[in-house]
């Protein structure tokens, strides 16, 4: 054992007392590793760990090294060493360095033949050592370390020292090299220090690599070595160095992807080496490794052939990194535009491996933004070099487009059935990537692609053989759709024969009719512009809207036809009704569906002659509403509350876009004056509500204390009301009436939020203003009953409180005219909703005072509140700030604080300094000069919102005692 060096400690420590201190580190660690109960595990745990931050760690580490102890002991003592010499540098008399470093040296030697986790953790502690010595103390560790470890020769006199195992000391070596530049990219280090240490390492490169060329060359070498080789030159690929100086290495690299044990590892090397941007700089190493990545194909065809998939996988990850990479100066390099082309038509290759993603390949994938990356480079060129690029490149993009087309093939339905979930899921999202992929080339082959696309397709249909493989007429149509769905192809002169071919195919296969469907939607928009085409294919719609597998596709397609298409769609009004109303009542459709398919209804009535809609309207919902009726009549439970929600949120649906005032808008332009509910008919969902009103209120009573049915029945009426706007005005009373009395019997946040609709709408409408008024006296009396009881477990009405109150004072101030609303009792109420520690609730109480503020000096009455309680507004806001609200709000009283010192500067100056002045307020982590700052750096801004936000985090910061502290700046 070499001798224990002198620990910094106390001068009295005798060997007795630190045999006993080693006795109890190796209790402890007993303890830790075999003691069934967790307690003393943990008890034992926190022990070490004060171990090894005392001063006696420095001496009891080299003690649990000794050759007699367990592996778990040795390995606590290198960890110990470790922990000491990256924490605890600074601890040690630098007189000690060199007997430390020949120590740490020494052992490593030691237990070169391991155990191999002691070895590792003695190698990061040299490591560590090494990079605190680095450059002025021990200015080339690497040549030393290698000298250190070179087989010994017999001295002088013919003597030498017992045989070494050299094997040993060589893996233990590349160990070491290995950890060396790992134990830098994690140590936390200054940034000048981190340059000045990268720049040393660096300048060690030039040892380091003849020794690893060596090692992987030899044919002395293990397996086992040329392995450590490989990982070694990973870790210093991460230090950057240069590829200009480490190519002839990699190279070397490539002959260890034939050793099927250096396989993984070989790849690994090659993809990082290969994959730093920096080595773009190094265009002849580049040169010279294209050659060898092509030497490759032969490989990765035997691999493809044979299903070996590592292998494949493994190649097509280097064939990718290379031309990802490197595409533009690969590209640039004229004279070599071969081996390129013959590299991208090798990623091609992996593109198209044989097998279904990801059962049975999983290169694929990998490929897919290399082809966005060299078309983005070519692109990028100026047009002269552009156009040469073209030639060469444009031909190799149709093939990508069948191979893609071919990797989107779904396998036989046998097959697919037998899939798992998740590869279901993954193949879809592959699918997704390939429609993306398509979408893109589409840049770069334009119609021509469109064209190539339409032909191969007429020439399946047309050939009954071919028609018979589903997947290849599904694959045509989904590259037809990836376009369609995001590129404007009104112009194309293929989407008419596209439209013609649609009808002839067979949609027996639940995929390919799902893929009819979705192709069908993509080209609702030219469908509005060709109405003549309509007719050949909404029937195909309607027959898939009947099918519960085609449930997704066949409705959200249909929607979009209805919403584009509906000014030309009155000739087909009866069989869509017809067929919806029919799949309704059977109820094939899940209730999003059933959502989606009565929006699609809206915007086919809304575009209906006015005078037809009311009957279409009432047939198509008359049988939801008699079974809404039939189930207000019976007892409440869980399933009867799930079907009236689902009914509810169907005529939610349908009143969103069912709007005839859209109808005349689109019609004759802004010309044409809009038809008002006073020169024509009622508009015909206000006369299915005024019919329906009675059922609500039966509904109402009978679920009155059930939150989510009360929320179902406002949002009929929310909607309704969003999308008619005046036109709703015949409700206004009966409505507000009911309101009132709901919520006074059960208040909900919903009934608030539909009260803020209608004093948005209608406040301003005179006929209208005094039931607005009376439901809004009734609800804040209400409300205010509510916050004087504690409001905290009802977030969400003192949420929508203030939002609505918000609203009624930037639509109708004078409301707060009123003698029955309590103003006072209101200002007080949103100083309680600034405490929420919700955020929405927060952000609705700041909505509020923003609100308020402004209108304090021309309404007397609230000026005389904000002069009674404005100082104890401001508390609570400095409160907040000062840390009894989480800090992510701070920036919501800001605005209030803002709009205080925009509209009363002078009252907010002697608030702050009365509420500032008291010690300890807002908390005891701020001086009276901090405050004083604070106080004065906010007077002076009434315009700069950022600024206001920027100064009341940074006193949030102060009263947390975070400034700092590095949380500032999340």
């Amino acid at each position: 054992m070499l001798r224990q060096m002198e620990p910094a400690a106390n001068p009295g420590d005798s060997p007795v007392e630190l045999e006993l201190t080693v006795q109890n580190v190796e209790s402890a660690l007993y303890q830790l590793y075999f003691d069934p109960v967790m307690e003393r595990k943990n008890v034992a745990q926190k022990w070490l760990t004060e171990a090894q931050a005392s001063s006696q760690a420095w001496q009891f580490c080299w003690a649990l090294l000794g050759p007699d102890k367990l592996p778990e002991v040795q390995f606590f003592g290198a960890s110990t060493l470790h922990t000491k010499i990256s924490h605890h540098w600074n601890d040690l008399p630098a007189d000690q360095h060199d007997s430390l470093r020949m120590q740490l040296l020494s052992h490593v030697l030691h237990f070169s033949s391991g155990p191999k986790m002691v070895l590792t953790r003695l190698c990061v502690a040299l490591a560590s050592m090494a990079l605190n010595l680095i450059p002025q103390v021990w200015p080339q560790p690497v040549a030393d370390m290698v000298r250190a470890f070179q087989p010994l020769k017999p001295d002088s006199e013919g003597a030498s020292e017992a045989p070494r195992d050299p094997q040993a000391h060589c893996l233990a070596l590349l160990e070491l090299l290995t950890v060396l530049p790992e134990e830098f990219q994690s140590g936390r280090l200054a940034q000048a220090r981190r340059t000045q240490l990268k720049g040393a390492l660096v300048g060690e490169w030039a040892v380091v690599c003849p020794l690893l060329r060596q090692l992987l060359q030899s044919q002395d070498s293990s397996n086992q070595a040329k392995e450590k080789v490989l990982r070694c030159l990973s870790s210093w690929v991460g230090l950057d160095v240069p590829l200009g100086e480490s190519h002839e290495l990699v190279q070397d690299c490539f002959s260890a992807l034939s050793n099927p044990e250096l396989f993984d590892t070989a790849v690994e090397t090659i993809v990082s080496a290969i994959s730093q941007p920096d080595s773009q700089r190094y265009i002849d190493a580049l040169v010279t490794l294209t050659p060898l990545v092509l030497g490759l194909h032969d490989q990765l065809k035997r691999a493809a052939q044979d299903g070996d998939m590592e292998t494949s996988h493994g190649i097509c990850r280097i064939a990718v990194a290379m031309g990802e990479t490197h595409s533009r100066v690969l590209l640039e390099q004229v004279e070599h535009w071969q081996e390129y082309l013959a590299l991208v038509n090798m990623i091609l290759f992996c593109t198209g491996i044989a097998g279904h993603y990801p059962v049975s390949e999983t290169s694929s994938s990998l490929t897919l933004t290399f082809w966005y990356t060299l078309q983005d480079d070519i692109l990028s060129f100026e047009e002269d070099k552009q156009a040469v690029y073209l030639q060469v490149y444009r031909p190799v993009y149709f093939q990508l487009v069948d191979v893609l087309l071919h990797k989107s093939h779904y396998p036989s339905e046998e097959e697919y059935a037998s899939w798992s979930p998740d590869d279901k899921e993954q193949f879809r999202i592959y699918r997704v990537d390939i429609s993306d992929t398509l979408m893109y080339v589409y840049e770069m082959l334009g119609a021509e692609l469109l064209s190539s696309l339409y032909d191969r397709l007429g020439r399946q249909l047309m050939d009954p053989q071919q028609s018979a493989v589903w997947q290849d007429t599904e694959a045509l149509l989904f590259g037809f759709q990836s376009i369609a769905e995001t590129i404007d192809v009104n112009y194309s002169d293929v989407i008419p024969g596209l439209i013609g071919l649609i009808p002839r195919i067979n949609i027996s296969n639940v995929m390919l009719a799902d893929t009819v469907m979705y192709t069908i939607g993509s080209l609702a928009e030219w469908l509005a512009d060709h109405p003549v085409m309509i007719a050949g294919i909404l029937p195909m719609v309607l027959q898939g809207l009947g099918k519960p597998e085609l449930s997704v596709s066949s409705v959200s397609t249909l929607k979009r036809i209805c919403r584009e298409c509906r000014h030309d769609l009155a000739p087909y009004a009866p069989d869509i009704l017809t067929t919806s109303q029919d799949v309704l009542v059977k109820e094939i459709h899940k209730s999003s569906q059933c959502m989606w398919l009565m929006q699609a209804l809206g915007f086919l009535l809304s575009a209906l002659p006015v005078e037809e809609i009311l009957g279409r309207l009432h047939s198509l919902i008359t049988p939801h509403v008699q079974r809404l009726d039939t189930l207000a009549q019976q007892e409440p439970d869980p399933t009867n509350k799930q079907s009236i929600i689902h009914i509810l949120g169907m005529l939610s649906s349908l009143f969103t876009t069912l709007d005839i005032n859209r109808q005349a808008d689109s019609l004759e332009g802004a010309s044409s004056p809009r038809l008002t509910p006073t020169q024509s008919m009622q508009n015909p969902v206000v006369v299915v509500l005024q019919q329906v009103f009675t059922l609500i209120q039966n509904i109402f009573s009978k679920w009155l204390d059930d939150s989510d049915v009360v929320e179902a029945v406002c949002g009929v009426f929310e909607k309704s009301v969003r999308t008619l706007l005046h036109d709703f005005g015949p409700m206004v009373a009966q409505l507000s009436e009911m309101l009132g009395q709901i919520f006074c019997a059960f208040p909900q946040a919903s009934a608030l939020d539909l009260a803020r609709q209608m004093v948005h709408i209608f406040a301003g409408e005179e006929h209208h203003i005094a039931n607005i008024k009376s439901l809004i006296e009734v609800l804040t009396s209400a409300t205010l009953t509510i916050f004087q009881q504690g409001p905290r477990d009802h977030p969400d009405i003192a949420e929508s409180f203030m939002n609505l109150h918000a609203q009624i004072l930037k639509r109708k101030p004078d409301m707060y005219l009123s003698d029955q609303l309590d103003v006072k009792r209101l200002f007080y109420s949103g100083i309680l909703s600034l405490k929420f520690p919700e955020t929405a609730t927060v952000k609705a109480a700041t909505l509020f005072f923003t609100e308020l503020l402004p209108r304090c000096k021309d309404m007397p009455l609230l000026g005389e509140v904000l002069q009674e309680d404005g100082k104890l507004l401001t508390e609570t806001l400095l409160q907040a700030v000062g840390g009894e609200s989480p800090r992510s709000l701070s920036e919501h009283f800001s605005e209030v604080l803002l709009s205080l010192n925009r509209h009363c500067p002078a009252l907010l100056s002697q608030w702050l300094k009365e509420a500032l002045q008291v010690p300890g307020f807002p908390s005891a982590q701020v001086s009276a000069e901090q405050k004083h700052t604070f106080r004065q750096q906010l007077l002076r801004e009434q315009t700069h919102k950022r600024r206001v936000k920027d100064i009341v985090k940074e006193f949030s910061l102060l009263c947390r005692g975070l400034q700092g502290s590095g949380y500032s700046d999340f």
